[in-house]
């Protein structure tokens, strides 16, 4: 069951087509909160916390094709997650560089396995890992994180200067080719 049907099934509560909107976005969206929450209890709680807003708000959805839904609740459980990391993090404590020079876009040699990529942003601190996820991998802007974490666009800007920078570290620690 996908698609339409299954929305409009979830929005009456079927609590099979439920089920299978869950089966379907768990595995992603559990490993998206990890990627910015590394204590897995606490990644779990906030994917728990995460979908029952899915399925407690699916009635305000719009549903238009699976990229819209993929968005929808993405965006529910990156949401999730930042609350999250805004309770137990102060990202104002960073240090920030009025001559910031932001290198070329994030690329990284082909041979180099999702997981791979995976365990080194894991191995950046919260503040790196968290503006990192946002910008390079969910493509938020620099203003749309400063809003989102409550914070300045320069810090988002250093915060991402400083993870690349130690990314690059850690690459070059574990004899990996890149080019950040």
């Amino acid at each position: 069951m996908k698609g339409e049907k299954l929305i409009k099934l979830c929005q009456q509560g079927d609590a099979r087509a439920q089920k299978c909107l869950y089966d379907a976005y768990a595995t992603p969206m559990f490993r998206l909160c990890l990627r910015y929450i590394r204590n897995q209890g606490e990644a779990e709680d906030t994917f728990i916390k995460g979908f029952h807003k899915v399925l407690a708000n699916i009635n305000q959805l719009l549903y238009r094709d699976d990229k819209s839904l993929d968005g929808w609740i993405k965006k529910i459980m990156v949401n999730e997650c930042l609350m999250v990391l805004r309770k137990s993090n102060n990202f104002h404590l960073t240090s920030i560089s009025n001559d910031l020079e932001l290198p070329a876009d994030f690329s990284l040699d082909s041979n180099l396995s999702a997981e791979a990529i995976y365990a080194l942003v894991l191995e950046l601190p919260t503040g790196y890992r968290t503006v990192f996820n946002l910008y390079v991998l969910e493509g938020y802007s620099h203003k749309e994180i400063a809003t989102q974490l409550e914070i300045s666009e320069l810090t988002s800007r250093s915060q991402l200067s400083k993870a690349k920078a130690m990314l690059r570290e850690l690459l070059t620690k574990n004899n990996l080719k890149y080019a950040i």
